[in-house]
């Protein structure tokens, strides 16, 4: 008589001890994913930084065959894993071929795991919010639920992806003109493409990028990936989809646009001016030169981190105006950093609406409700906090002015990489500071949108209203 198989009895095999672990690994992340998506980011952002100062502290890494010291290799996994482009060490002379090669993997996972994880906490908070809140967000994403998230991101990595080939063709055979080496136009090419959409403003050549001030060949691609970069993905998707019926595009795509645009002109027109005659920056050069190296300026700030400029030698003027750029960062769900675009935009409208007297805040023909102002003004605060007291423990522990390390520090919360130069010579203490504020600069207001978000809730009882002076 046969006998029966483990199936006809109705028994499953035992899982292993490695499947068993797995599905509990599986099954802890989706639930913190679940209850907590803030915290799950955290974890995974804290992870990365791992892994990544672990490989830069290998001696493999140095270009000099020697161990990294750890604050070093903590430092630029950090500034690459939070696309900041903050350097203690020369990126183009310290680090040998395998650890750029780590940089630049770093800035690839950073910046598409912010947009990937951004898209992520986005869809779970519209879920735990209310029937219109979730209809934008099925309009945006085209997800109805949210277990179609899995096509979004995919659309994220190939879109992303595709930005960054369309920079590498154009750099690559510049490169070679330029007598780099085949080899190494290649990588050259590859390393600007990934570190200027991602808007990590890391450099891999020694010379650094100064060497291309009136050079429209390589200040164009690069300025143009980091503007894109610093869209976000919801604009791209939102003109992508759109692109012949810009009514359509939805309210975010159209803030986070006129707003970049404003800032943009803005931004080249004030640096044009106030470098112009300037002996140290654009005074010796052409007018082309001018418009060109001040436009390319003009977009750095917004989180891409690449100068042509000595942003040491400019003007006091130029670098007040430029901390404003850098705090006000890039769009929503960008690999930029800052307030962001639209929590700028908000803000000044919130204003303007108040001095007409309107109770409504307005745009672009919709009314923004109340609860979104509130998170705007949050974001501001807790931001406005975190420079603050960055530059007040700097100005304690170094021997720096105020205005180096308000821009070091807007620099690192912004993520974007800019400095007056005084980055290597900072103590070991201060460069766990910049650390710091790269870490939350990154992370913060994100995760600060959306546990405001997910902390609303509505109350039976509401106190007497008492209206206190303001003024």
């Amino acid at each position: 008589m046969p006998q029966r198989t483990s199936g006809a009895t109705g028994h499953l095999p035992t899982p292993s001890r490695a499947t068993r672990w797995r599905h509990a690994v599986s099954d802890f992340f989706a639930e913190l994913g679940r209850s907590s998506p803030a915290r799950l980011l955290l974890i995974v952002f804290t992870a990365m930084i791992g892994v990544f100062t672990a490989l830069l502290s290998l001696p493999i890494s140095a270009a000099d065959g020697q161990r990294t010291p750890f604050v070093d290799a903590l430092f630029t996994a950090v500034s690459a894993i939070c696309v900041t482009g903050l350097v203690t060490v020369d990126t183009g002379t310290h680090w040998s071929t395998f650890g750029l090669t780590v940089i630049m993997v770093a800035m690839k996972v950073g910046g598409l795991g912010v947009l990937t994880l951004a898209s992520l906490l986005g869809l779970s908070v519209m879920r735990s919010m209310g029937l219109a809140q979730r209809l934008i967000a099925a309009r945006e994403t085209r997800a109805e639920q949210l277990a179609e998230v899995g096509g979004v991101l995919r659309t994220i990595v190939i879109t992303s992806t595709a930005f960054e080939v369309a920079t590498f063709v154009a750099l690559t055979p510049y490169m070679v003109v330029t007598e780099h080496g085949f080899g190494e136009s290649l990588f050259l090419g590859l390393f600007y493409a990934i570190s200027a959409f991602n808007n990590a403003g890391f450099v891999p050549e020694a010379a650094g990028t100064a060497q291309y001030l009136a050079d429209p060949f390589f200040t164009v691609p690069v300025g143009l990936a980091v503007a894109v970069g610093s869209l976000g993905f919801p604009v791209i998707l939102a003109v992508a989809r759109a692109w012949r019926t810009p009514k359509r595009w939805s309210l975010h795509a159209k803030l986070t646009l006129a707003t970049s645009g404003i800032l943009l002109v803005a931004g080249w027109a004030g640096l044009l001016l106030m470098e112009w005659s300037n002996p140290s920056t654009l005074g010796g050069q052409s007018v082309g030169t001018k418009i060109l190296a001040s436009a390319f300026a003009s977009i750095m700030p917004r989180s891409g981190g690449f100068s042509t400029l000595d942003i040491g030698q400019m003007t006091g003027e130029s670098r007040l105006f430029i901390d404003l750029l850098m705090f006000i960062g890039g769009g929503s769900g960008s690999t930029g950093g800052g307030i962001k675009v639209t929590t700028f935009a908000l803000l000044v409208l919130s204003i303007w609406a108040e001095i007409r007297g309107n109770p409504d805040v307005e745009t672009f023909g919709r009314r923004i409700p109340q609860e979104t102002i509130r998170q705007a003004i949050g974001v501001l605060v807790m931001s406005s906090a975190v420079v603050f007291v960055a530059t007040f423990v700097l100005l304690r522990i170094t021997p720096f002015t105020l205005d180096q390390t308000l821009f070091e520090a807007l620099s690192a919360f912004g993520t974007v990489g800019l400095s007056t130069g005084i980055t290597p010579d900072l103590s070991s203490p201060a460069k766990y500071v910049i650390i710091v504020c790269m870490y939350v600069g990154r992370l913060g207001p994100m995760t600060l949108g959306a546990a405001l978000a997910l902390r609303q809730r509505s109350r039976m009882v509401r106190l007497p209203l008492e209206r206190p002076v303001v003024g």
